[in-house]
């Protein structure tokens, strides 16, 4: 049974991850159990999303949308690549998933199979953290280094505390009978990566390599020096042939 972490610990191995976070007023009891009469737990994955707007910390953590209330994910993270607290409880970010698709990210599984509303469906918010990006998810807009690198650090962090592997860690158009496609867009670069296209699968790569290393550890952010080639055969008889040259010229 993984018991949802409370209030101070999350905040405890965000911040041994190298996470900057800020606390929204009222996060550690903002939540959706006692409106929905369910408990949020236990938790078996995290599920990653994009907001499809700007600004949209306050509508995160606390005015939801239409249809929808608040607090719709337990952390939301900003281009700047700051990181804030939402909802220590139950947030409406994943709705139903997919069963079979639910089930493969529960079983850690080395791949994940298009959702399938017919395998039945499982409610998300019960069972998942929520995280919500701040893109517009057009494919054009850009997620940022900063926002990239905390992305990748927020979700290692709880799969460490939890002992899971990066197998755990979900897209919500991985696991969506809704026909969503959250996360997407471009992402400005990583590490000694430039940019590329955010897929699940990357994402999921960057994670496995951070869980190869402490909590403190930093990817590096320029290529090592390349080692110097061997010379060639041809190379090294150039090189003896110069010497025996000017010994003879000297004698």
């Amino acid at each position: 049974m993984a018991s949802p972490l409370s209030p101070d610990r999350l905040i405890a191995i965000l911040r041994a991850e190298g996470v900057k976070i800020s606390e929204y007023p009222g996060w550690r009891t903002r939540e959706r159990d006692d409106e929905t009469g369910k408990p949020f737990g236990p938790v078996h994955m995290i599920l990653n999303h994009h907001t499809a707007s700007r600004n949209s910390r306050d509508i995160v953590a606390r005015d939801g949308v239409a249809g929808l209330p608040g607090p719709l994910a337990h952390i939301h993270l900003a281009k700047d690549g700051i990181a804030t607290l939402c909802s220590a409880g139950r947030t409406n970010h994943a709705g139903l998933m997919a069963k079979n698709a639910y089930n493969s990210f529960l079983n850690e599984a080395s791949t994940h199979p298009a959702p399938s509303k017919a395998s039945g469906t499982v409610d998300g918010n019960d069972v998942a953290y929520g995280i919500e990006t701040e893109n517009l998810g057009d494919n054009k807009d850009p997620y940022t280094r900063a926002q990239y690198d905390a992305w990748v650090r927020i979700n290692t962090a709880i799969c460490r505390e939890y002992d899971w592997s990066e197998q755990s860690c979900g897209c919500h158009k991985e696991t969506s009978v809704e026909g969503k496609v959250d996360p997407r867009g471009p992402v400005e670069g990583y590490g000694t990566r430039g940019r590329f296209d955010y897929t699940p699968k990357q994402f999921r790569a960057d994670v496995a390599e951070r869980l190869k290393h402490p909590a403190s550890w930093s990817p590096p952010t320029s290529a090592p020096a390349p080692k110097p080639k061997p010379p060639t055969t041809e190379e090294r008889l150039t090189a003896l042939e110069k010497r025996v040259t000017a010994l003879e010229k000297r004698s």
